[in-house]
Order: structure tokens, then C-alpha cells, then sequence
């Protein structure tokens, strides 16, 4: 019963949360998607106004009427409530049925105590706010940092990179990222975002809709000091340049 449920839960929740859906406009006379349309055709105008105020406030806006429309569905509440429950009989399945593991040891290993070093990245998680590498010179560590909302800014002037392949990766839901580039490093970006611009080097690509993009420089597989990038973001602009 619980394998049936794993493999039919989602299709279950999806199917039933679009049948509410309909349920609804047809009880409020589309009302809803009047006000999806909306929200969606605000976010659409906002978009082909940046930079200028006007589509900062429409953008927003409009992100913002469509979420409080989505949350005050009822297809949304039924979908939490879907999720919830399903967590619940993943979890009562686990404890009726724990895995065990049993590891094999052989006689002639040897075990050995390496010490480990902790080392502290120049960049934290942060749920909101900028996050921003510091000003003054710092020790590279590799980036990987995770946010909701809020601006990202990695200055890699400032430090000096070890030989071999650097690492930065920064998740974000809302928020621009900027990563500046020293020129006699050679570097390989893999973007993924839902809508923003995206500008890396002389690349530019100003209106970006659900892509995922790869770029490199010619010289990245034979140079002693390169950065890979790796960035994912719902909604911003991102931009690697040189300084």
C-alpha cells in the first residue's frame, strides 16, 4: 500500500489540485484567473522596462499580487495539505520498513586518523539581504552559498587563487548576482535561470527565459589558475566581467 502510494502520491496531488482549480473559477466566475492574468501580464510589461522605475514597480507588483493569489487558492492550500500528508506516510513507511546497512570490512585494512582542517568561506547563507565578498584581501576558500532574496557579489580580485580548478556556486530565488573576473584568469559559467539577463564578458543575452546556459574561455582546459562557475536563480540579472 505504501509503495503504491510513493509512486501515485504526486500524480494524485497534481491531478486533484487542477481539478480545484477549476472547481474554483467555476464557483467565482474566474475571478482568480482574472487576477492571474493580471499579476502574470505585470510581470510581463515590468520585464520590458528595466532598468527604469516604472518596471522595477511593475515587476514587483506583479510578482507579488501572483503569489498572493496562488496562496489564497484553495488548489494551493490542498496541495501543502497533499504534500504534508505524504511526508507523513513517507515517514510511518521508513520506520515500518528501516533500511539496514551492513558495511564490509576487511581484516588488512588499516585505519588511519587524518586530522581534518575546518576553514571558513569568505561568504556565508543568508535567507535575505546582500551577501558580498570582503573589500580588503582575503583567503579563497570555494564559494558555495545559498539565499531567497537579496543581490550577490564575488570580487575574486581580491584574493589569490590556488593552481587548479576554483569553485563558485551561488543558488538564489530572487536577487542579481555579479562575479568580477581578473583578466589572466580563465574561467567556465554554467547559468541556470527562469527570467533575467544575462551578461558574461561580451556575451549578452538581455531578455533570458527559463534557459541554461554553458560558456568558457578558450584556455580553460590547459590554464593553471581557472574558476568554474556555477550559478541557479529564479528571477535576476547575472554578470561576470573583468577587472
Amino acid at each position: 500500500m505504501f509503495n503504491r502510494l510513493r509512486s501515485d502520491g504526486i500524480s494524485w496531488i497534481i491531478l486533484i489540485g487542477t481539478l480545484l482549480i477549476l472547481l474554483e473559477v467555476s464557483f467565482y466566475d474566474g475571478g482568480v484567473l482574472v487576477f492571474l492574468s493580471i499579476a502574470a501580464f505585470c510581470i510581463y510589461i515590468g520585464r520590458k522596462k528595466l532598468p527604469r522605475t516604472s518596471g522595477k514597480i511593475l515587476l514587483w507588483f506583479g510578482i507579488i499580487s501572483l503569489a498572493i493569489n496562488i496562496f489564497n487558492t484553495v488548489a494551493f492550500k490542498f496541495l501543502l495539505f497533499g504534500i504534508l500528508l505524504f511526508i507523513i506516510v513517507r515517514f510511518a513507511d521508513s520506520k515500518k520498513h528501516p533500511k539496514y546497512i551492513t558495511p564490509s570490512i576487511k581484516e588488512t585494512f588499516t585505519q588511519s586518523h587524518e586530522p581534518l582542517m575546518m576553514k571558513r568561506s569568505a561568504l556565508q547563507n543568508e535567507w535575505f539581504g546582500p551577501k558580498r565578498t570582503p573589500d580588503d584581501v582575503y583567503e579563497w576558500n570555494d564559494i558555495n552559498i545559498q539565499g531567497v532574496i537579496g543581490d550577490s557579489v564575488i570580487d575574486i580580485g581580491n584574493t589569490v587563487l590556488p593552481k587548479g580548478t576554483s569553485i563558485v556556486s551561488i543558488r538564489n530565488i530572487l536577487g542579481n548576482i555579479e562575479i568580477l573576473i581578473p583578466y589572466d584568469v580563465e574561467v567556465s559559467v554554467h547559468h541556470s535561470v527562469l527570467a533575467g539577463s544575462i551578461e558574461i564578458f561580451d556575451e549578452v543575452e538581455p531578455k533570458a527565459i527559463n534557459q541554461s546556459l554553458y560558456y568558457q574561455t578558450p584556455g580553460y582546459d590547459e590554464a593553471v589558475q581557472r574558476v568554474k562557475i556555477i550559478t541557479s536563480m529564479w528571477i535576476g540579472d547575472f554578470e561576470v566581467k573583468r577587472i
